[in-house]
């Protein structure tokens, strides 16, 4: 089980690096990218995105199985983006927002599809972040963030979601975000709860990463950034190596 999997490394201390691939940008560019990954010992990918054309999941979750990428997890923006070839799927609730159809609505029309399937779901509190620009997470999904100065209102909004039962917390600046979450955010999530926790959006240097990690995220995520530099990959698993030593596998 991926969540079982997770959980054992977060027990440890080991921290994680996940690649985000959009299925929207699955070009000529994206298998080199997953080769570099893999061979820099980077082994959980995300696949998902605000907007995806029906065929681009399932092509993209296939690719990564090709390639060997051990842990693949399904990171939907609404129900059309549900595929069954995925090790997992994070099924979230925007506890963020205040729209309905992202609290509540699209898991509701997910949940025949899900259950027929089989696939092994990952209850997970999806939170934005207030990042200083609007992004496609926010566009798409009617929400207004999280305020980037208010950890007290984060620390809230994650602790009722672990209440609600939701075993992964994701803080998400949004793709493309001209500010990563900060770290007072990350922290004070961090200390009020004890949900494996994600930070993505916006992360560009190693530097980052490092700042993400050491205020108590889990995995670090990383989409358009290594599109942008795939040099970056190398980067990553440099810093990773070099301040987790023992952690890394």
């Amino acid at each position: 089980m991926r969540y079982a999997h997770l959980k054992n490394l977060q027990k440890k201390g080991q921290k994680e690096i996940a690649v985000l691939i959009d299925p929207d940008e699955l070009g000529d560019r994206t298998p080199t990218i997953i080769k570099e990954a893999l061979s820099n010992e980077i082994n959980l990918f995300l696949v998902g995105g605000s907007l995806v054309s029906l065929g681009n999941t399932q092509n993209t979750v296939a690719l990564l199985k090709k390639s060997g990428a051990p842990h693949v997890l399904l990171f939907p923006g609404n129900e059309i983006q549900l595929v069954d070839n995925a090790d997992a799927l994070l099924f979230m609730s925007l506890i963020s927002g205040r729209n309905p159809e992202y609290l509540i609505g699209k898991q509701v029309a997910a949940a025949p599809w899900v259950k027929r399937s089989g696939i092994e779901t990952i209850p997970t509190g999806y939170m934005l972040v207030e990042s200083g620009k609007l992004t496609s997470a926010l566009y798409m999904s009617g929400s207004i963030p999280l305020p980037n100065d208010k950890p007290d209102i984060a620390a809230a909004t994650a602790m009722a979601g672990e209440l609600l039962g939701m075993n992964v917390l994701y803080l998400d600046a949004g793709s493309g975000a001209q500010q990563i979450v900060p770290p007072t955010i990350i922290n004070a999530v961090r200390t009020h709860t004890n949900a494996i926790l994600f930070v993505g959006g916006g992360i560009k240097t190693p530097e980052q990463i490092q700042s993400i990690w050491e205020n108590g995220a889990d995995i670090a995520v990383v989409g358009n950034g290594i599109f942008e530099n795939p040099q970056l990959i190398k980067e990553l698993a440099q810093m990773r190596h070099q301040h987790y030593p023992s952690l890394t596998h």
